[in-house]
Parts: C-alpha cells; sequence; structure tokens
C-alpha cells in the first residue's frame, strides 16, 4: 500500500457548523474524511435526496474492496473570517422554521478564510489519481490540491505509536491509549492519538517519518449506523 500525502488550500471561503453557540456558526478547523472523500470524487451521492439521510455505508463502503482510505485534515496554516449572513424574502423579513437540515437563515458563520491551508492523506494500492481542484462545505468553497509526496507504507514493529494524523476513531482497530478529542459530526475525530496496534510507516522528503495504523478503512458498526 502507497501513502499520498496532500496539501489542500482554500481560494474561497470554506463554512460548515461544527459548533453552535446561539446565532454564532463556527467552522472547525479540521476537516472530516467523510467529506474529504467525497469532494475528492472518490465516491458520488446522489444530488437529490428526499429524506436527506446520509448513505455513508453504501457509498463509502466500495472504497474498502478498492483499498483506498482517505483520512481527516489537519489545519496546517488556518484563518478565520467572521460574516453576517440572512437569507429573507421579498418582504426583507426572516422566518425561522423548523428544519432536519442544518441550514441557518440568519446569523453569524466563522469561516475558514481564504489562504487557509489543510493536510491529509490518502492510503491506495497505486496509480491513484487525484483532483487538481475539489470543492467543499455549505458555500461549495473551491479548493486547490497539491500533492506533497508519495511513498510506501512499510510496516514497523512497535505495536504503540502516536499517530501523525487526524484519526476517525471509527475506522482504527486498537486500542485507545490517549487522544484529543475532536467532536463534530457526523463521527467525533481523534488528533495525537497513541493506540496499541499494528502501525505502518511513511516516509517522504524532507519530513518526519509518518505513523499511521494498518488496516484502517471505512466502518459503519451497525449500533452507529444513523451518525446525526
Amino acid at each position: 500500500m502507497r501513502l499520498t500525502l496532500c496539501r489542500l488550500t482554500f481560494h474561497e471561503n470554506l463554512f460548515y457548523a461544527t459548533r453552535e453557540a446561539g446565532r454564532l456558526y463556527e467552522t472547525g478547523r479540521y476537516l472530516h474524511n467523510y467529506a474529504l472523500t467525497y469532494a475528492l470524487g472518490l465516491v458520488n451521492a446522489p444530488y437529490h435526496q428526499s429524506q436527506q439521510v446520509p448513505s455513508y455505508a453504501a457509498e463509502l463502503g466500495v472504497l474498502n474492496e478498492q483499498g483506498i482510505y482517505v483520512t481527516p485534515a489537519r489545519g496546517v496554516d488556518v484563518r478565520y473570517q467572521l460574516v453576517t449572513f440572512k437569507f429573507a424574502d421579498n418582504a426583507y423579513r426572516v422566518k425561522m422554521e423548523q428544519s432536519s437540515r442544518n441550514l441557518p437563515t440568519f446569523g453569524r458563520a466563522k469561516e475558514i478564510a481564504v489562504g487557509s491551508v489543510f493536510e491529509f492523506g490518502v492510503i491506495h494500492p497505486g496509480n491513484l489519481r487525484l483532483p487538481r481542484w475539489i470543492r467543499m462545505g455549505l458555500w461549495r468553497s473551491k479548493g486547490l490540491v497539491e500533492v506533497i509526496g508519495e511513498t510506501e507504507l512499510r510496516p514497523v514493529t512497535d505495536r504503540e505509536q502516536t499517530a501523525s494524523l487526524p484519526l476517525n476513531p471509527l475506522d482504527v482497530a486498537g486500542n485507545f491509549r490517549l487522544y484529543d478529542l475532536i467532536s463534530m459530526p457526523p463521527s467525533s475525530l481523534a488528533e495525537h492519538a497513541v493506540i496499541e496496534t499494528e502501525w505502518l510507516k511513511a516516509e517522504i522528503p524532507d519530513r518526519e517519518p509518518l505513523f499511521l495504523p494498518a488496516h484502517m478503512r471505512y466502518t459503519f458498526p451497525e449500533a452507529q449506523t444513523k451518525l446525526f
């Protein structure tokens, strides 16, 4: 298996509501691996979904058969912009209705600003082509994908390491010893995770060695099928 380490630089403000505090909708400094996988075009979802129910297991699960896995992304140079917004009709009045979707009609949005940079990894068997430009978030913000480096993943003998990239705990087989919890929908992530498991090592020129848990795959336990 190979690891492609990628840099993602946003050319437009990025918004998604990681945290809501009254009328403040805040965007976090991590990108979920589900969102990245869809944005990279590795899987596709129907444009129209009448019930607004995600089908992660059916859509992302096919990548397990192909040996492809995308890690969450960490912000390495993140700046913010606070934006006031309002959706109104011709009478310029605001009507806030109950909705099952996370779609605010007025308030303030703390957005990831233009120029912010993230890093993530893609594990694959080889010969993987990634798009140069992607779109993410509620505003379909444009981002530039650049490959930092690509290398083979080699097994290591030490069963306890610290993960070099953020992880989705649902996708990792092992005993988590220590980690920083990143609370965000549709499932929380873990940063600086110390895990007892099998490990893989990637060495990319001019970078510290990267350690990632072996056998990461998109996993959807039956008890957690409903992730929202």
